[in-house]
């Protein structure tokens, strides 16, 4: 079990009120990628849930299980020694604190940027003669993500009957492509067996505001996913699958039609949560606009911007802002 350096009282951490059991939700959207139907389950998926499951993803088995292993080690580790790896700037360590606006989890992380080495040096002093061997893990998992995400996204374009298939992949793909990794740990918290009726946050509830997200965790429930109807679901742990989360960008480019997940982890009174996000975003100066062939005559919902204007929006405002609200265009009344 991996023991977080112990957190300040749980007094200052964020809780919500049990008003009913906490069921697993047994309708997430179910994606097997080799049989020639997924490309519409996937569009039915992206447009009633923004959520879904992938299995026969092709992501070799020892890639997860080597980075798993890699960051239950790092996590392991002295706070002092985890401490020499952040804070993130961009890529680094991080207790507690979520983003820079005063949001707080039961969490820590590691957030890696996917294309550039600036974090090499931290690691090395972190790790000594083991930073190539948790390097070599981490790069050949996300070099299998990402080109499982580039494929769904293929799919996802063939199901919308976009002619150009790669127009949401090659975002990813772009050399200047402005995606991030993160690694999470979330330590049990014995304490919560004492508070009958309620649950600590993990990580606040929020949309992802790049593309596409791809999250796998261990076997330990906490992730929960919100409806459209507003009312909250658990989603079933599977270690040996993927979860894909439609991001912000990705409901402007569908003008509305796919909506971005909003999501939150909750801590676990006895089990330690690993997971792992690759966050897919395009490059920085990307025009995010309704892509033309899916409009057939509706009105765009959105103004264009930049992906750097909007994640610097993004990063300036509280975890569960409705981030995109300051880039809808207002209907004329």
């Amino acid at each position: 079990m991996v023991v977080l350096s112990k957190p300040a009282a749980i007094e200052h951490y964020s809780f919500i009120r049990n008003c009913m059991p906490a069921t697993l939700h047994s309708g997430i959207p179910l994606i097997d990628l080799s049989k020639p139907d997924s490309k519409h389950l996937i569009v039915k998926a992206c447009e009633e849930f923004g959520f879904f499951k992938v299995i026969n993803h092709g992501v070799p088995l020892e890639f997860i299980t080597d980075l798993e292993s890699q960051a239950v080690k790092f996590f392991s580790l002295p706070l002092s020694e985890k401490e020499k790896a952040g804070p993130p700037a961009p890529s680094g360590y991080c207790n507690k604190r979520i983003g820079l606006n005063g949001d707080v989890g039961w969490v820590e992380y590691l957030l890696f940027t996917t294309n550039s080495c600036s974090s090499s040096q931290r690691f090395t002093s972190v790790f000594g003669d083991s930073s190539e061997k948790f390097r070599s893990a981490l790069n050949d998992y996300i070099s299998a993500v990402r080109k499982m995400a580039c494929e769904i996204l293929e799919l996802m374009a063939d199901g919308l009957m976009i002619q150009t298939r790669s127009v949401f992949s090659k975002l990813l793909m772009d050399e200047q492509s402005d995606s991030v990794f993160r690694l999470n740990h979330y330590p049990p918290c014995p304490e919560l067996q004492a508070l009958k009726g309620r649950n600590m946050i993990g990580f606040g509830e929020h949309t992802d505001p790049q593309i596409i997200s791809v999250l796998r965790s261990n076997n330990t429930s906490g992730l929960q996913i919100s409806l459209r109807d507003g009312n909250w679901i658990s989603v079933p742990p599977d270690q040996n699958s993927f979860f894909i989360n439609v991001g912000d960008s990705l409901q402007v480019m569908t003008n509305g039609r796919f909506q971005s997940v909003r999501h939150r982890v909750l801590a676990n009174s006895l089990k330690s949560r690993v997971s792992m996000i690759y966050f897919g975003g395009p490059p920085l100066s990307e025009k995010i606009a309704p892509l033309p062939s899916l409009m057939e005559g509706e009105t765009s919902l959105y103004k264009e911007f930049t992906w750097f204007e909007y994640k610097r929006s993004a990063y300036n405002s509280k975890l569960a802002d409705n981030r995109l609200e300051h880039f809808e265009k207002i209907a004329a009344s």
